[in-house]
């Protein structure tokens, strides 16, 4: 197989990559890559080999070695409000670790006695019910794979001028993790939901009491109180003890330290869906409920921030996802759009769930532009960045989609440009 590029720019058939990865090993050509391979053993053994290493613990954490890896923590303007970004650009693969799952919080994290707290469904239902933990624990659970993105994710990008910022300032507002939890339909049908219901009104335990309204649909199709992330209880900055899930739709519906279920006619314009997460649009209007997040995608590596070790064959690789369904393909361009190539999924992509893409490149040392497009299977594509901004009014910083470019420049420092 030859080393043609299929797009301008140095994109290579994946395939040809591996090809040629095995060939150069232990040689500096595949970017200087086990260049010392032949090199002969050290005389005398490092000292973490001249005896025991630490003892075992009761949970454990991520070596010292990894310390500069940490969500990018935004200012807070008040009191326990404020955000932090997972560093994409460290992680690969789909799943975040619970420790960088990014948080949004309005009044800071309370410290919930699971022993005390009870989640309440009432309104429109023929029964009234209180949960304790101990009753939800009992009840069927279900796992799946979602990714959750907070709707103001990549609000900087809408600015008029590009940000210098790594992809966890940038775009570090969505992560994606393995959710298990108790169908809120199964709950919903015990309760007895009333004919004349169309909604949901969802309400947390903070001091603020986070609310917002699901359509009853939706409801009753995969939402879920998610007991665990991950494997293991969620935390308590994702919602302990108990967190409503809504797969595929903006954050802030997602009530974390859920405690109270209403279901009501009609929604409940809460200050969380009137003042805030409303689309300005152009003609001045603010847009209420638009709750699926778009399709997306972003190149995690190279990104800002980051560096090229010298002319030569790299991978690009990111991930992308949408509220719409499954990310069908991923189309990568290394000439500033001008020609693209489909890149590679590392699975079968799930719905509601990110994906990780990747491709062969080929550098040839001189400047580029690295731009990445999804398209979901429902026909979805990510508009360019000018398109995704024409939709809302200039001031509007939610459900912003559009395309990211990173900048290569002849140094082999990458940043962020808008084209």
């Amino acid at each position: 197989m030859s080393d043609e590029p299929i797009a301008g720019g140095g994109l290579l058939h994946r395939r040809t990559f591996f090809k040629r990865s095995l060939a150069l090993a232990g040689t500096a050509g595949l970017a200087g890559a086990a260049a010392a391979a032949g090199s002969p053993l050290p005389e005398t053994r490092p000292s973490w080999m001249l005896g025991p290493g630490k003892l075992r613990s009761a949970y454990g954490q991520p070596s010292v070695f990894e310390s500069d890896v940490g969500r990018s923590l935004t200012p807070a303007r008040m009191p326990g409000a404020g955000s932090s970004g997972t560093p994409h650009q460290h992680l690969t693969g789909i799943v975040t670790p619970s420790g960088l799952h990014f948080e949004r919080h309005h009044s800071g994290v309370p410290q919930i006695d699971p022993d005390q707290h009870r989640v309440i469904i009432h309104g429109l239902v023929r029964r009234p019910l209180v949960f304790t933990m101990e009753d939800l624990w009992r009840y069927p659970m279900r796992s799946r794979m979602y990714f959750l993105e907070c709707s103001g994710n990549s609000w900087r990008n809408t600015f008029p001028d590009p940000m210098d910022e790594p992809v966890g300032v940038l775009h570090g507002l969505v992560s994606c993790s393995e959710w298990t939890g108790v169908s809120l339909a199964a709950l919903l049908d015990e309760a007895g939901v009333l004919p004349d219901a169309g909604w949901i009104v969802a309400e947390g335990a903070d001091s603020v009491g986070i609310t917002r309204s699901v359509p009853l649909p939706k409801a009753l199709d995969d939402v879920i109180l998610a007991l665990y992330q991950n494997g293991e209880r969620i935390r308590p900055e994702q919602g302990y003890p108990v967190r409503l899930f809504v797969p595929g739709w903006e954050g802030n519906i997602s009530i974390k330290w859920l405690h109270r279920i209403e279901v009501t006619r009609g929604p409940a314009h809460a200050r969380d869906e009137t003042s805030k997460y409303t689309d300005l649009l152009r003609d001045g209007r603010a847009r209420q409920f638009s709750f699926p997040m778009g399709v997306k995608s972003v190149i995690t590596h190279p990104s800002g921030g980051q560096g090229m070790a010298g002319a030569g064959y790299y991978e690009i690789s990111g991930i992308a996802w949408s509220g719409h369904g499954a990310v069908e393909r991923v189309e990568v361009s290394a000439d500033g759009g001008r020609s693209w190539a489909e890149a590679v999924l590392d699975r079968q992509p799930e719905k509601l769930c990110l994906a990780r893409f990747r491709i062969a490149w080929h550098w040839d040392g001189g400047k580029a532009r690295l731009m990445s497009r999804a398209i979901d299977d429902a026909g979805n594509v990510q508009p360019s960045r000018d398109d995704a901004l024409a939709r809302f009014a200039a001031r509007n910083i939610y459900h912003f989609n559009g395309i990211q470019t990173w900048a290569v420049n002849g140094d082999g420092r990458v940043k962020n440009v808008f084209v």
